[in-house]
């Protein structure tokens, strides 16, 4: 699958920090049962790797990827770890070099125009924008709309499901990313009934388009 069909797959992608590996399975079930199959788990810990390798054995209706990727080496061992993607916070000229001789695609991120110029000339027509609140929020989604009409993207940060409708109405937005769908107390005490109701939340989000 293409990195433009799983941005199109639901309206939200979690972003999920997983501390233990035995969390993996029961909150990518949790996520999944509320209509959210695209996940994101990033490599902010030692369990993120086992976490992926555990989701894709144990939850086949899950698209798992691995966020927080900054290297070749990074993208190399999510492949390796059975990543269905991955993501990244930014991108040097050798991480995109390697995510187009990757065997899974990635969604590199970028905050600005220069960003985008680069990811294009990359062959990069899907990008993520981080951290999107920081970095202008809609109005910069808008300001980049005119120069760059090819580019769709995942802006991520700062996004909650108050603001995510009015992310999602641009015509440049695929999806958004948030965290907001795994919070760590819920993931903690093992709230995975929570979990599912937020899950259904999110994938019930719509545009808020104009009458």
């Amino acid at each position: 699958m293409d990195i433009s069909n799983l941005l199109a797959a639901s309206p939200v992608m979690p972003v999920i920090v997983l501390d233990k590996v035995a969390d993996a399975v029961p909150l990518a079930r949790a996520l999944v049962a509320g209509g959210i199959r695209v996940l994101e788990v990033t490599l902010r810990t030692a369990a993120a790797l086992d976490s992926v390798r555990a989701i894709r054995a144990e939850v086949p209706d899950a698209l798992v990827g691995v966020g927080t990727v900054v290297t070749p080496a990074d993208l190399a061992a999510a492949a390796e770890a059975g990543a269905s993607f991955a993501v990244s916070p930014g991108a040097s000229p050798e991480l995109l070099r390697a995510g187009r001789e990757s065997a899974i695609p990635l969604l590199p991120g970028v905050m600005t125009p220069s960003d985008v110029i680069n990811a294009l000339a990359a062959g990069y027509t899907a990008m993520k924008l981080f951290p999107a609140a920081q970095a202008g929020g809609i109005g910069m989604l808008k300001a980049l709309g005119g120069p760059f009409p090819q580019v769709r993207f995942c802006p991520t940060g700062g996004i909650d499901v108050a603001s995510a409708p009015n992310f999602l109405a641009l015509p440049n937005v695929a999806c958004v990313g948030g965290s907001w769908l795994t919070p760590a107390d819920r993931v903690r005490a093992g709230d995975w009934a929570a979990i599912t109701e937020l899950a259904r939340a999110a994938a019930a989000l719509r545009p808020a388009r104009a009458a």
